[in-house]
C-alpha cells in the first residue's frame, strides 16, 4: 500500500536512498515487528512496555461489537444526545479529530443514525469550562474522562466540576451514571470510577503510550460514540499494517516515510509543516503531537507546523520539509504546493480517497514517527522534560494552597516595539511557538493566525501556535528538549470570572479554581523554558483578549 502521491525530494533523494538502504542492512523493519528495544537504546526502559500500538488495530478489530454496543447504549437506551470528553494530549487529540472530521450537523441520539455531539474540553481556561457547561443539557450529557495514569491533574479536575453539575441538576444518586472512564488498569481513576458509579470504565492495554493510541479505546470509544463506522475505519488501518510490515524499506509506506523525515532533519530540514485539506485539518494536531513529544528530545527535534497559511515560496526558509495531506478532488492548495516544490523546496503529497482513510493515516504516522527517531538515535517513547513544568506549577498551586497568593511577575510592554526586540535574536533555522494561556474562542484563533502569519513574513521562519495547557501535552517536550531554536512569545490574560475547582467530587470544598492552575501552568511552564535557557517573551493582556494581539500587529 503506497500512499503517497507526487514526490519532489530534490537533492535529497541520494541521501534518502542511502538511509533506506541502512535501515536494510539494520533489520530496522523487521526489529520493530521483533519489539527489539535496542533500535532506540540499549536499555528497555519506556520502550519494551510501550510497543501495543503495533497490535491494538487488529485486537480491537475483533470487539466491534462491543464498540457498537458502546454508541447504542449511550444513544439509544439512556437517551444521552451529547458527549464531552475531558482528557488531555493523546486522550483529546484523537477524539478532537473524530468530532471535526466526522461530526454533522445532524441531531444526535438514537434516530435516524445513533450518534452523539462530540466535543473535547481541554483548557482550564475558565470561560471555556464554563462554555463547555453551557452547551449541554445534563440529562442528555455523558462524560468521558479519559486520561492514561488516572492522575492528570487538568483531566480529574474536569471531572469533579462536572460532577458536582451534574449532581446539582440531576441529585448525587443519578450522577454517576452519566460518567465513564477511559484508563490503564489498576490506575486512580478505576477506584474513583468504582466510588462514584460510573456507567463503565474501558481499561486499555497499558501498553501503549498517550500518543500511540488513536486506534485504542482512547481513540475509538469516543470515534464510536460519535457514530464513525470504527469497522471501516480499522478496516484500513489494518491494511496500512500490514503495508508496514514489509522488509524492504523502499516498499514499506512507514518505513520510507520516516527515512525521509530523518534523512531532512540530519540535512538541516527540521521544520516538518503540514498543508492539509480543510476537512482534515484537526488531523495535522494529532500529528503534531506524536512527531513533537516522540522526536522533540536530547537536543534533537522535528517541529511539526500545523496550521499555519499556505504562503508564497519566499516567505519560508531553507529549513522546510512540506507534505500536503490531499482529500480527493480537492485542488485547493494544488498551485501552491507545486510552486513550493518549482521552487526547489521538497514536498511529499499523501492521497486520501476519503475521510476514513485517516485509519491508515494514523498507523502510517506513529510507524514513520518510530523509523525516524531509531535513526536520529532518540527513545520516540519517553518525555523527560515534561515533568520539569509539572513540577514547577505544582510547586505554585501548593504554595498558593498555604499562602493564598502566586508570585508577582513583570511582562513586557505590550509594544511592537517591545516584540522587534525580541525578535532581534532570530537566526534562520529559528522558530516561533506563540503560546496563549488565554480562552479560546473563534475570534482568538483568527487574531493569534494573523499575528503568526505577520512574523512568518517578517522573519521567514517557521511558526506555531499552541494554546496552554494543551500545547504542555503536545509540543511542551519539544520546546525543552530541542535544540534550543526556538523563541517563545508566551501569553497570559486577565480572568473575568473564574471557577472553582471541588476538592473531591461531590464535595462543595474548593482549595483551586480553575483561574489559579491555569496561571500556575502558564508561570511554571515558562520557567521551565527559563530554566533551558530558551529565549522567552511574556505579555500580559487584558479580558479583551483580541483587541490586545492586534495591538502588537
Amino acid at each position: 500500500m503506497q500512499p503517497f502521491g507526487t514526490v519532489a525530494l530534490g537533492p535529497y533523494q541520494e541521501a534518502v536512498a542511502t538511509t533506506l538502504q541502512e535501515l536494510a542492512e539494520q533489520r530496522a523493519i523487521a526489529r520493530i515487528w521483533e519489539r527489539d528495544f535496542t533500535l532506540w537504546q540499549p536499555e528497555p526502559t519506556e520502550i519494551a512496555n510501550r510497543l501495543g500500538w503495533l497490535d491494538i488495530p487488529e485486537e480491537l478489530y475483533g470487539q466491534l461489537d462491543m464498540l457498537n454496543n458502546v454508541l447504542s447504549e449511550a444513544a439509544c437506551a439512556s437517551r444521552y444526545t451529547h458527549a464531552l470528553v475531558l482528557g488531555m494530549g493523546g486522550s483529546s487529540l484523537a477524539p478532537e479529530l473524530f468530532g471535526k472530521v466526522f461530526g454533522d450537523d445532524a441531531p444526535g441520539g438514537c434516530y435516524p443514525t445513533p450518534r452523539l455531539h462530540l466535543a473535547i474540553l481541554d483548557s482550564t481556561a475558565p470561560a471555556n469550562v464554563r462554555a463547555a457547561a453551557d452547551a449541554l443539557d445534563p440529562a442528555r450529557a455523558l462524560f468521558v474522562v479519559s486520561t492514561k495514569s488516572g492522575g492528570t491533574v487538568e483531566t480529574l479536575s474536569f471531572m469533579k466540576h462536572f460532577y458536582n453539575w451534574t449532581a446539582a441538576a440531576l441529585g448525587k444518586e443519578r450522577a454517576g451514571e452519566h460518567f465513564i472512564a477511559i484508563t490503564d488498569p489498576r490506575s486512580k481513576l478505576v477506584t474513583l470510577a468504582e466510588q462514584l458509579g460510573f456507567r463503565g470504565k474501558f481499561l486499555n492495554n497499558p501498553n501503549i503510550g498517550g500518543r500511540y493510541s488513536a486506534l485504542s479505546y482512547f481513540g475509538l470509544i469516543p470515534a464510536a460514540l460519535a457514530g464513525v463506522n470504527v469497522a471501516q475505519l480499522l478496516k484500513r488501518a489494518l491494511t496500512m499494517r500490514r503495508a508496514c510490515q514489509h522488509e524492504a524499506p523502499a516498499a514499506n509506506p512507514g518505513a520510507w516515510l520516516g527515512a525521509v523525515m530523518a534523512t531532512l532533519t540530519q540535512a538541516g530540514r527540521d521544520k516538518l509543516t503540514l498543508i492539509v485539506s480543510e476537512p482534515l485539518a484537526s488531523f495535522g494536531d494529532w500529528v503534531e503531537q506524536l512527531v513533537a513529544e516522540s522526536t522533540g528530545k536530547a537536543a534533537v527535534g522535528i517541529l511539526p507546523v500545523v496550521g499555519e497559511p499556505l504562503g508564497s515560496p519566499e516567505v519560508y526558509g531553507e529549513d522546510r520539509l512540506f507534505v500536503h495531506l490531499r482529500l480527493a478532488d480537492d485542488d485547493t492548495h494544488d498551485a501552491g504546493v507545486a510552486a513550493l516544490s518549482a521552487a526547489g523546496h521538497p514536498v511529499i503529497r499523501i492521497d486520501l480517497d476519503d475521510i476514513y482513510d485517516l485509519g491508515p493515516q494514523f498507523f502510517l504516522w506513529e510507524f514513520a514517527t518510530a523509523i525516524a527517531s531509531a535513526r536520529l538515535g532518540i527513545n520516540p517513547y519517553d518525555q523527560p522534560n515534561v515533568e520539569a513544568a509539572k513540577v514547577l506549577a505544582r510547586q505554585l498551586v501548593e504554595s498558593y494552597t498555604e499562602e493564598g497568593t502566586l508570585p508577582e511577575s513583570t511582562p513586557a510592554p505590550l509594544t511592537p516595539a517591545a516584540l522587534e526586540a525580541f525578535l532581534v535574536q532570530a537566526q534562520p533555522g529559528d522558530y516561533i511557538a506563540i503560546q496563549a494561556y488565554v480562552p479560546t474562542t473563534p475570534e482568538t484563533d483568527a487574531a493569534l493566525q494573523a499575528l503568526r502569519t505577520r512574523l512568518r513574513e517578517r522573519t521567514r521562519l517557521a511558526t506555531t501556535v499552541g494554546y496552554g495547557p494543551r500545547y504542555l501535552h503536545s509540543t511542551g517536550q519539544l520546546h525543552k528538549g530541542d535544540a534550543g531554536n526556538g523563541l517563545f512569545i508566551h501569553f497570559t490574560a486577565d480572568i473575568q470570572q473564574d471557577l472553582p475547582i471541588p476538592d473531591a467530587a461531590g464535595s462543595e470544598a474548593s482549595a483551586l479554581t480553575f483561574g489559579v492552575l491555569q496561571t500556575a501552568q502558564a508561570f511554571g511552564d515558562r520557567q521551565a523554558l527559563l530554566d533551558a535557557g530558551r529565549r522567552v517573551i511574556h505579555f500580559h493582556l487584558s479580558a479583551d483578549v483580541v483587541a490586545d494581539i492586534e495591538t502588537l500587529l
